[in-house]
């Protein structure tokens, strides 16, 4: 079999333009031509951040600038809100990192709901907190508009927010939102090859980060900063994510961000309707599904359809697509489908034929 097409929350599709650009011969990361591509790429990545400040670019996977927010912004206790397998990871690295560390956790399908982290943070026990925005292992989107409202409340609070699997499928507005500390890779909706995590800092992480210790140096906010001031990462990075970033930011930008955003919601749509007209429910409670894949009641909630999970995978696969066959403890009781990147229309429906001919041999 060739080349399987990748369905699946990330890494997803690179196109073979990204991935020219990606094999462009080696520069010096601390020569001006280096310099220059950063300098290149760096006011599109605000406006795709909708910032006025820096972004940064870090080779490492995005858990590397998570861990990363903790040890720079964490010097009293850091709430940790839990809606899915990869936000409850977030206690864990808080607590390895030997941070005094609580969990907000709601059921696995529900999102986090900004009256629930007030509550918490009306204690004063808290200087920082961390916000899955779209948890990929349950398909919820958490209402971040909401939630980063209560920052006017609690400005002392560090807001660091996971956007590993939203960041360029839909707005989000770091300067205006007023949180401080926005992440993603590039696997996801950027499809770009793992590997790399872009995120920016509002001014007061900055300020607070500069007062931590024991912040290492890897992922020092402080110099991430220093050397984004001078187009540089404080220590050698992938150049060949930064071509392929700057190859992605032009079709990025070709395409215009509206209509990439609406791209994204329409696919979605059609994720759901998909899953709707073969029986089946939807995991996530209604009204906060994602917008960049759909996860597919299986048996885990009441109601709907329910099929073999590891079936369907084996027979789309062996048309050429790979979905998801559920994480963590809703393996098999649901199902995932992924519409980011470069997906379109023609390209999902590709994928519905397979999971058409998949569902008639079950």
């Amino acid at each position: 079999m060739g080349h399987v097409k990748l369905h699946i929350p990330g890494p997803v599709e690179v196109s073979e333009k990204t991935f020219r650009a990606f094999c462009t011969p080696m520069i010096g990361h601390r020569g001006q031509g280096f310099k220059d591509l950063y300098a290149k790429i760096l006011p599109q990545l605000q406006a795709l951040f909708h910032t006025r400040q820096l972004v940064y670019l870090s080779t490492s996977s995005a858990w590397g600038v998570m861990e990363g927010a903790i040890r720079n912004l964490v010097s009293k206790r850091v709430l940790c809100c839990m809606c899915g397998a990869f936000s409850d990871k977030w206690l864990d690295v808080a607590q390895r990192c030997g941070k005094q560390a609580e969990a907000l956790k709601v059921d696995w399908g529900s999102p986090i709901r900004p009256e629930q982290v007030e509550s918490k943070l009306a204690t004063g026990q808290f200087d920082a907190l961390t916000v899955i925005h779209n948890e990929t292992s349950t398909g919820v989107m958490s209402p971040l508009a909401e939630i980063a409202a209560l920052k006017r409340k609690y400005p002392e609070v560090m807001f660091i927010v996971d956007a590993v699997s939203s960041f360029s499928a839909t707005k989000i507005e770091f300067d205006l939102l007023g949180i401080d500390v926005l992440l993603a890779g590039t696997q996801k909706a950027l499809a770009l090859p793992p590997g790399m995590a872009v995120f920016t800092c509002s001014p007061a992480a900055l300020a607070k980060a500069a007062t931590v210790k024991d912040r290492g140096y890897y992922f020092d906010f402080v110099e991430f900063q220093k050397n984004a001031e001078s187009h540089m990462t404080p220590s050698t990075p992938s150049i060949g994510h930064v071509y392929a970033l700057a190859s992605k930011l032009e079709d990025i930008f070709g395409e215009g961000l509206e209509a990439r955003y609406q791209r994204h919601a329409k696919l979605a749509q059609l994720a759901r309707q998909w899953a709707g007209g073969h029986g089946f429910t939807l995991f996530p409670e209604k009204g906060y599904e994602s917008l960049t894949l759909t996860c597919v009641n299986n048996g885990a909630k009441p109601g709907g359809r329910v099929v073999d999970a590891a079936k369907l995978q084996k027979l789309v696969k062996d048309q050429g697509f790979l979905i998801d066959g559920g994480y963590g403890k809703i393996k098999g009781t649901t199902f995932r489908i992924s519409n980011m990147g470069d997906e379109t229309e023609a390209t999902m429906q590709a994928l519905y034929s397979a999971l058409d001919s998949a569902l008639k041999q079950l």
